[in-house]
């Protein structure tokens, strides 16, 4: 994620929590939870307002979360009670920590051309069983809005960039953007699982 597209988050971050934090996402929500029970450890990566780290502790997972802007992660924590850590998906380290990884609006942010390894780091910190969520924004290309960089996929550029990261996809999904000013937006949605990464 680019310093231009955080100096975004953190100068309306609060706009953005508002905006975001009602946005109904029970029906992805569920689509990844039927993947997993209570009890397990998911990692909301780039978690934004908060608002899915309290339904998934609302329904019995241990949560962590991070987000790359500073005001956001502080927001999140106040709104969530718990530490949320400032940090880039490019930081991202470690293996086998997390039953399922929530990447919710967020890796539509990573510059395409570190999308594959960004991947790959998602891959070695799930558990041999675990389960990774991921949506972006339907279309091609990458642009920039507002100050902020994105990059579009669909379903078979989605597909291919999780297949070369180790991941089987399980669902694959169009969703319609669920915030009330943007029900004309649509989203590429996947539930994937781990599985043993070859050589590349």
């Amino acid at each position: 994620m680019n310093d231009q597209t955080i100096r975004y988050y953190d100068t309306h971050a609060r706009d953005f929590a508002a905006g975001t934090e009602k946005a109904d996402m029970r029906q992805c929500r569920e689509r990844f939870l039927r993947y997993l029970h209570p009890g397990q450890k998911i990692l909301d990566a780039g978690c934004g307002s908060g608002r899915d780290v309290i339904a998934f502790r609302e329904a019995g997972y241990d949560v962590e979360a991070f987000d790359a802007s500073a005001e956001i992660c502080r927001l999140a924590s106040e709104k969530t009670g718990i530490e949320v850590q400032q940090m880039r998906f490019e930081e991202l380290a470690g293996e086998d920590a997390y039953d399922g990884i929530w990447a919710c609006a967020s890796l539509l942010h990573v510059n395409m051309a570190d999308l594959p390894n960004v991947l790959k780091r998602l891959h070695r910190l799930l558990k041999p069983e675990g389960i990774l969520y991921v949506s972006f924004k339907y279309g091609t290309g990458e642009r920039e809005k507002d100050g902020r960089y994105f990059h579009d996929l669909t379903e078979d550029t989605c597909r291919d960039l999780l297949v070369k990261a180790g991941f089987l996809i399980k669902e694959l999904f169009i969703t319609q953007d669920v915030r009330n000013d943007r029900s004309n937006e649509k989203w590429v949605n996947a539930v994937a699982g781990k599985t043993a990464l070859m050589d590349f």
